[in-house]
């Protein structure tokens, strides 16, 4: 989960000039973050659920960034704030989130069939 985070922060900081960086893959590498802190908290639950409660989780701060009061864009003025809860709503952000916790469920799967394969019985996101 930090390395996505580290990956997600450098992107914009060292390639945000580059339109596909700029517009896209920070915001895969958001849902990619939010997918994995959710496995990390709830690592009992199965990768499905974790799944779409992370799609579910994205897609509502994208579309809370359709209310613009004073309070939550005084928020957003943060640094934190800014990176947690975005500025606008941006149609293509959706699929770029769908794309990110996809790749989690990869990852996690792979994982988890890995270890299964080596012989252990804990599941990797334990």
């Amino acid at each position: 989960m930090t390395i996505t985070l580290l990956l997600g922060l450098g992107s914009r900081y060292f390639f945000g000039e580059i339109a596909i960086i700029k517009n896209y893959i920070g915001d895969v590498l958001w849902a990619l973050m939010v997918y994995f802190g959710f496995a990390l908290l709830f690592n009992k639950w199965p990768v499905k659920v974790i799944a779409l409660t992370a799609i579910a989780f994205s897609f509502s701060i994208e579309i809370s960034q359709l209310y613009h009061a004073f309070w939550i864009d005084s928020l957003r003025a943060t640094r934190l704030g800014g990176l947690m809860l975005g500025f606008s709503f941006v149609w293509s952000d959706l699929p770029c989130y769908c794309m990110g916790v996809l790749i989690g469920v990869l990852v996690d799967l792979y994982l988890i069939r890995a270890a299964k394969q080596g012989g252990h019985k804990q599941s990797i996101r334990a």
